[in-house]
């Protein structure tokens, strides 16, 4: 089996070969429930920032077939099998393929904490180090027909929650690495991630919320975001400046993106949060948000002598 697995990197100018990528992440969509591959991995696809893989066999029907994805690159490892394919040992070959290659530390994401994710980590000397909680609200609630909304009345006195502009990129983007700074995604996050969030198609100013202090300086944020056609609707990123927790911003911020969200026509909304973040998990709780999914993060250490290390 090993010998009619082949490992290539796909040239995503060729709509072609860009299908037969995405289509195998696509298979795992419609099986799983969710994306193996996250937003942060598709965008450094998009930008070249990491090298996409594919993992193809050949069938007498079909020549060439894709049934594994892979993105690589930065330190991440993120891989999918086709469902079709799954149980045949293509998971591990392909895995054996894509390490022989790897240098250094690698970190892997196992969406939804897939039971062969939990195999493959384990054969490949990858442990877990972080779970992320995929939380879900109960039915979200219209407006109320307060013309104010929730983005004026909810705040404690000198605070004011309002709509991102332009003029706010260099504050937030400083902010938010503060308020991340022991995150590995979030936290490193520059401008030009920013404009290429801001160039999706989802993007709308308006459910980019800020809230900031009588001086007009950014305190918290609450991004939602909007997918078309979905009935779900997500708090993107959520974040306090470190010097104002405890005051009630954070309460007043998630309020308000939940009244976006309604407002936009949404009924459910969906939040990613560290499992080891018992403030922002036990805030979520209190406004009726329970687990939904799990996504467990996975490492592979190298130590200086080329040997793998657990710790």
């Amino acid at each position: 089996m090993s010998d009619s697995l082949r490992l290539s990197v796909p040239d995503l100018a060729d709509p072609n070969e860009t299908a037969g990528f995405f289509r195998v992440a696509d298979a795992a969509i419609d099986v799983d429930g969710y994306d193996p591959f996250n937003e942060q991995a598709r965008l450094d696809v998009q930008s070249g920032r990491r090298t996409p893989i594919v993992a193809t066999v050949w069938s007498e029907a079909e020549h060439t077939r894709p049934i594994g994805a892979a993105i690589v690159g930065r330190g991440e490892l993120d891989l999918v099998i086709d469902p079709l394919f799954r149980g045949k040992g293509y998971g591990s070959v392909a895995l054996r393929g894509l390490l022989a290659t790897a240098r250094g530390n690698l970190t892997a994401w196992s969406h939804g904490d897939h039971p062969a994710a939990r195999v493959l980590a384990d054969h490949h000397g990858f442990v877990p180090v972080r779970r992320l909680l995929q939380l879900r609200s109960g039915p979200l609630l219209a407006p109320d027909g307060d013309s104010q909304g929730a983005a004026t009345r909810r705040p404690r006195e000198g605070i004011t929650i309002g709509p991102f502009r332009d003029e706010d990129a260099a504050e937030w983007v400083e902010l938010n690495a503060r308020i991340f700074e022991s995150h590995p995604e979030q936290g490193r996050l520059t401008v030009d991630d920013l404009r290429m969030r801001q160039a999706e198609p989802w993007f709308e100013a308006d459910d980019f919320l800020v809230a900031k202090d009588q001086h007009g300086r950014i305190v918290g944020y609450d991004w939602v975001k909007v997918e078309p056609d979905a009935a779900v609707g997500e708090i993107y990123v959520l974040g306090v400046d470190p010097t104002h927790t405890g005051k009630g911003t954070g309460r007043a911020l998630l309020l308000a993106g939940l009244e976006r969200l309604a407002e936009r026509g949404r009924t459910t909304a969906t939040v990613s949060v560290e499992a080891d973040d018992s403030a922002a998990v036990h805030l979520y709780h209190q406004l009726g948000f329970t687990e939904h999914t799990v996504d467990v993060q996975y490492r592979r250490r190298i130590d200086s002598d080329g040997a793998f290390s657990p710790h």
